[in-house]
């Protein structure tokens, strides 16, 4: 007989022990995120037919250039936390601050969520793979009143959930609340994530490194060492663009992510909230590890900004311990 399908809402219900607050709160968040990606899902499928291809013409609070899918996938996924009551307050890397949720009546929502709303939508207009990466965090300021700052400023180990969703030849989202990573498979003809890849495990070494090499000479020389390495080594060099991407296939195969500082961004370029901090949950929940060039454990870093920017070296656990290596051995820097 064929496996029973279970639906990422009947494995969120059955998984609520495992929550640190099981009352049926943060089932309704995630429930709420799996909504928002089957919306984008379907806009992102059907995005060169309905004229939301290319850039929106404005730039976000970075100075980068707006796609009119990020903003599509921006405003979704805020409609769409408000469903359940259960989020107090959103940070998107899209807006320069958080936003205030209204409250429903009786409910005193208790959870922030942080999110990318469209990772490497570059890419959209040629066809490349794309995701939304979200955090979830229990607010620390008093219940009874709006969400503030600090309930966005809190360390990557006090999430109580995160994950993200990748639109590709399948769309999967790929989630933990603390115990374990799992991956469901929107099946089209349902219209249901579906549990398709269950506890999730990064292997210790991967074949694969990944890195925008075409920086190589503008990466301080411990990365340049490492990347030689890699190349003695016979790895091969897998480099999308898109952070979901990347991360995705190292879940699965094992490898090495790595985004530096270089001169243009000598704090590195990616956001600790948004991007930094979720993908670092998930990959230490599969068993992985992920630290910054300064060989700081990336989920004990206190945030100081909404935006703050981070380096990160995340992955196969045997692989970034070799990285870091290179970074003792070369580094200017005192370790």
């Amino acid at each position: 007989m064929p496996s029973k399908i279970t639906t990422l809402d009947e494995f969120i219900i059955r998984r609520q022990k495992d929550f640190s607050y099981a009352t049926g709160e943060l089932t309704g968040l995630l429930r709420d995120i799996g909504v928002a990606a089957k919306i984008v899902n379907r806009e992102v499928n059907r995005a060169g037919l309905v004229n939301i291809l290319g850039a929106a013409g404005e730039e976000n609070s970075h100075g980068e250039q707006v796609q009119k899918l990020d903003m599509y996938a921006n405003d979704k996924l805020i409609e769409c936390l408000q469903n359940s009551g259960e989020c107090c307050g959103i940070a998107s890397e899209e807006n320069e601050d958080f936003i205030v949720m209204p409250t429903l009546e009786s409910k005193n929502a208790k959870y922030v969520v942080l999110f990318d709303p469209l990772d490497g939508s570059s890419n959209i207009d040629v066809n490349i793979s794309v995701g939304t990466i979200f955090s979830i965090y229990r607010r620390v300021s008093p219940l009874d009143g709006p969400c503030k700052l600090e309930d966005f400023l809190q360390k990557g180990v006090e999430q109580v959930a995160a994950g993200y969703i990748i639109y590709s030849t399948s769309t999967i989202l790929v989630y933990s609340t603390g115990n374990g990573v799992n991956g469901f498979t929107l099946d089209p003809s349902i219209g249901e994530f579906c549990l398709s890849h269950r506890n999730i495990q990064i292997p210790k070494r991967g074949l694969d490194y990944s890195i925008n090499q075409g920086y190589y000479s503008k990466f301080d020389l411990e990365m340049r060492r490492y990347i030689d390495h890699c190349s003695d080594e016979n790895l091969r060099l897998r480099y999308i663009g898109s952070m979901v991407s990347d991360i995705h296939r190292i879940l699965f195969i094992g490898g090495i992510f790595l985004y530096p500082n270089t001169r243009k961004y000598p704090q590195g370029k990616l956001r600790l909230l948004y991007e930094c901090n979720p993908i670092s949950y998930l990959v230490e929940q599969a068993g992985g590890k992920a630290i910054n060039t300064l060989l700081q454990r990336i989920l004990e870093i206190q945030p100081v900004e909404l935006h703050q920017r981070a380096t990160i070296v995340v992955g196969s656990p045997e692989m970034v311990d070799e990285m870091k290596a290179f970074i003792q051995k070369y580094s200017a820097v005192p370790n």
